[in-house]
């Protein structure tokens, strides 16, 4: 029989499962136990948060060592979170952010948190999930749960994550465990925490199934747990497919309403006063955030290898993508009507981050509007209280830096295009002092009286 190499773990034996398995679970129980968070972002960080607020000890890694610097010296990356909560976590001494990988061995649970976002021709991009999975397993010893909380295909805990971890001659369910549960974060919702988010959690056999709920169990409210990580894995799906098919509608009927001279907010309005049968969407300028311009590609090329197609989740997909567009066009006809061409007009959009009052831009549509209209020759300008300067995304590179919203810059622009709708926008002063404001949000709304011309997009 080969002898093992020095840094494979010892599996332990099938008499020893029953006791592996129990102190786990009193470790989680009496919260000696030792969580591992991977990736510090906009759900690792809030995640770390709700786990250290119910007294566990716990350990942040991310790559990014500039992450852990500011963790370390109690300073928060992520405005929308607070400025009290490095400070927070910091406090107790039982956070400690990383970036040194071999930390993660002293976890008895590591929860993966990584982006899973699209390649060039909308096929699932899992190299964050396999590489967080090549990670956990180079630390894996006997006794450990690892969680991925990342957005993926049906199969993807299973079928890419459990042959990599079991390469270490340990085995599921034995000598280590494995679940999915979905991150179901909202940035910048006010309403809502993590600890009070209701919890989805299946694993690839029952006693994994059982140790991830009694682990969420401890820092979440609520704790819903079903058959499989198969089925987790789909229900996130559908939760964003209902939602970008759905919006997808309404951007749909915004373009027909249009032309029939109606205004789609009204509309909405009127509809919602239904008691049942409807719930209200907006329309807007394209999809962003982590989750809805994504996920639903996740399953169209699941069903694809599966020999079937998702006809209309494929049509969402393509409506909402056509959205950015669409608003240019829209600023083109508005110019047109000012007898001016976006070629050489100073354009001020409003608001660059992909929902109000944060400051992700991630797969935000004002990227690709800017982008567009500078092709087109406009003198761009931006505003957003959030974001001080367009950061670098993986399809865009855009080297502005957000202006003051001043009456000034305000009478200096052509149009005003308001693509995000933050709070803490003076629409007010834009209704006074601008010429021309293309509206995708309905924004103008709270503006009182405009002085200007107001076109709806």
């Amino acid at each position: 029989m080969p002898t093992q190499t020095p840094t494979q773990p010892e599996p332990a034996t099938s008499g020893a499962k029953a006791t592996m398995e129990a102190q786990l679970e009193q470790r989680l129980r009496n919260k000696t136990a030792v969580i591992g968070v991977v990736g510090l972002g906009y759900v690792g960080l809030p995640l770390a948060r709700a786990i250290h607020a119910k007294g566990y000890r716990v350990l942040g890694y991310d790559v990014d060592a500039a992450k852990v610097r500011m963790l370390r010296e109690g300073k928060n990356y992520l405005k929308h979170l607070g400025s009290g909560l490095a400070k927070e976590l910091a406090q107790t001494g039982r956070f400690e952010p990383t970036s040194d990988e071999a930390r993660l061995r002293e976890a008895d649970a590591v929860i993966l948190c990584v982006p899973t976002p699209l390649g060039a021709h909308h096929e699932p991009d899992l190299a964050y999930v396999i590489a967080s999975t090549e990670l956990a397993a180079r630390q894996l010893r006997p006794g450990q749960i690892v969680v991925l909380e990342s957005t993926t295909y049906p199969g993807t805990t299973r079928d890419e994550m459990l042959p990599i971890l079991e390469k270490t001659g340990l085995k599921c369910g034995r000598d280590f465990f494995l679940a999915y549960s979905p991150e179901r974060e909202d940035p910048g919702r006010l309403d809502t925490s993590t600890e009070r988010i209701p919890k989805l959690v299946g694993g690839v056999d029952e006693a994994s199934t059982r140790l991830a709920v009694q682990m969420y169990s401890a820092f979440i409210d609520s704790v819903h747990e079903v058959s499989s990580a198969e089925v987790a894995e789909s229900a996130k799906l559908m939760e964003n497919i209902y939602r970008a098919v759905n919006i997808a509608l309404v951007n749909e009927l915004k373009v027909v309403f249009d032309r029939l001279g109606i205004d789609i907010w009204e509309v909405v309005e009127a509809a919602k006063t239904k008691p049942f049968g409807f719930q209200a969407f907006y329309p807007g300028p394209g999809l962003g955030g982590h989750c809805i311009p994504i996920d639903p590609f996740y399953l169209t090329w699941k069903a694809k290898e599966a020999g079937y197609a998702t006809r209309f989740i494929e049509l969402a997909g393509e409506i909402n993508r056509s959205m950015p567009h669409y608003v240019v066009g829209r600023v083109g006809e508005a110019l047109n009507e000012a007898r001016r061409s976006i070629r050489g007009s100073r354009i001020l959009v409003l608001g660059v981050a992909y929902k109000p009052n944060v400051d992700d831009t991630r797969e935000s549509p004002a990227a690709e509007i800017i982008e567009e209209l500078l092709e087109r020759g406009a003198d761009i300008r931006y505003h957003d209280p959030h974001v001080e300067i367009f950061p670098p995304m993986r399809k865009h590179k855009i080297d502005l830096a957000s202006v003051a919203l001043t009456a000034e810059e305000i009478r200096a622009a052509d149009c005003v295009l308001v693509v995000t709708d933050h709070a803490g926008v003076d629409y007010a002063l834009v209704g006074r002092e601008a010429s021309l404001v293309v509206d995708t949000r309905n924004a103008m709304a709270k503006a009182g009286e405009i002085r200007g011309r107001l076109v709806k997009s």
